[in-house]
């Protein structure tokens, strides 16, 4: 392993660190894995990332950036209320399948020294508002955005988590609470 810094880069530790929160969990993701993953000793990573809570909040922000770009393309390809908000949550569905670690990561208090990655999920979230604001009038935006973001959230945990035991098609199951859910918020955007 080289010691010199050339050798690899923020973008690269943060891939690495991404890797090994997927393929191992949260705990895994050490300054030392994360070195011995790009190849390098430790140090040389602290010329890119203060300590662990900076590398967990970069990692915490690039899957928030990953989730919003998703999210805004899904929301860009439908045109009315309802389709966007079913789309979203079909979106964030596929993204916790692809990276069930890194979905989670962002409902995660990562501790002290970590908060950064607010803003972008902050913008990560933009077209879930949107969207439901749409929906059910923007005075119940957030609020609608922070049901549909639960069910997203419950749901794809407890699928990952291997809750869903009793037979019958969790896809059949995960498109009827979109449906329900859409029709709630619909319901509750024409009392508005």
């Amino acid at each position: 392993m080289s010691p010199t810094p050339a050798r690899t880069s923020r973008a690269q530790i943060i891939a690495a660190a991404r890797a090994l929160l997927e393929e191992e969990g949260l705990e895994a993701v050490t300054m030392a894995s994360v070195a011995a993953r790009v190849g390098v000793r430790p140090p040389p990573l602290y010329k890119h990332v203060r300590d662990r809570a900076e590398l967990l909040d970069a990692v915490a922000a690039d899957a928030a950036g990953e989730l919003g770009r998703v999210l805004a393309r899904a929301a860009d390809a439908e045109s009315d209320p309802e389709s966007r908000v079913a789309a979203l949550a079909h979106a964030y569905r596929a993204f916790a399948h692809r990276a069930p670690r890194a979905a989670s990561i962002l409902f995660t208090d990562l501790g002290p020294g970590t908060g950064a990655q607010l803003e972008v999920a902050a913008e990560a979230a933009r077209p879930v508002v949107e969207a439901a604001g749409a929906l059910v009038g923007p005075g119940d935006a957030l609020p609608a955005a922070r049901v549909l973001t639960s069910f997203a959230y419950g749901f794809t945990s407890m699928e990952a988590a291997g809750a869903f035991r009793l037979g019958g098609s969790v896809d059949d199951a995960f498109r009827l609470g979109v449906e329900t859910l859409v029709a709630g918020l619909r319901s509750a955007g024409r009392r508005s």
